[in-house]
């Protein structure tokens, strides 16, 4: 992924007494597109866009006083869009952060102060079996949950919520573009689970899909 050093904006962000650390990546992304899907959302990605991602997914399980935001709207938009655009947003679930005050805390971002956020190479890990059927157990709660507020899709969960999904963000940004040089126009993704999964329906928090596809 392009070593582990990544160059972000800070803010903090003050809204009543409570205080929130935003994290940016330093330059936009310039190829991106993620809007909400039949199954949850869907995510359009190239070789940049992919490692910001895998990093942010990085960032986000490993700092849980971090809302991690990368700005996607702003990017240059596939042809093949069918969805109103959002942004990502993700964040530990220890903030306890309502999505309805998203909008504020972006409101108040301004340009940030540069910094670099250095991830260590276990940042993400690979399941093991014995994490895959706990997964499966109806009393199993650790689960991403996902909302979508202000243009944003805000996934929230534990750092083993993020872990358990990590492996697949990595390969998106490491092994997709030596596959795809492969075998020009194959397909390469990564299905990332959010909510309870389809065995164990909830209704208040009902199974998606986060895919989000290497495109070019």
């Amino acid at each position: 992924m392009g070593g582990r050093r990544w160059p972000v904006l800070v803010r903090t962000v003050q809204l009543g007494c409570h205080r929130y650390r935003v994290v940016r990546p330093a330059r936009t992304p310039r190829f991106a597109s993620l809007y909400e899907g039949p199954l949850g959302a869907q995510f359009c990605l190239d070789k940049e866009t992919a490692v910001l991602f895998a990093k942010a997914w990085g960032l986000a399980a490993r700092s849980p006083h971090t809302i991690v935001h990368l700005p996607l709207r702003r990017a240059e938009l596939p042809t093949h869009v069918w969805g109103r655009p959002l942004d990502l947003v993700l964040l530990h679930h220890r903030l306890a952060f309502p999505p309805s005050r998203w909008k504020q805390v972006r409101s108040r971002l301004g340009t940030g102060r540069p910094h670099t956020v250095v991830l260590p190479g276990d940042a993400w890990p690979a399941p093991s079996r014995a994490d895959h059927r706990r997964f499966r157990y109806r009393e199993f709660r650790d689960h991403l949950r996902w909302d979508i507020a202000a243009d944003t899709l805000l996934l929230t969960g534990s750092r083993e919520a993020f872990e358990r999904e990590a492996d697949q963000v990595r390969a998106l940004a490491e092994e997709c573009p030596a596959h795809r040089a492969r075998t020009p126009g194959t397909h390469c993704c990564a299905e990332i689970g959010m909510g309870r999964p389809r065995h164990h329906p909830d209704q208040r928090r009902p199974h998606a899909q986060l895919h989000a596809e290497y495109s070019r």
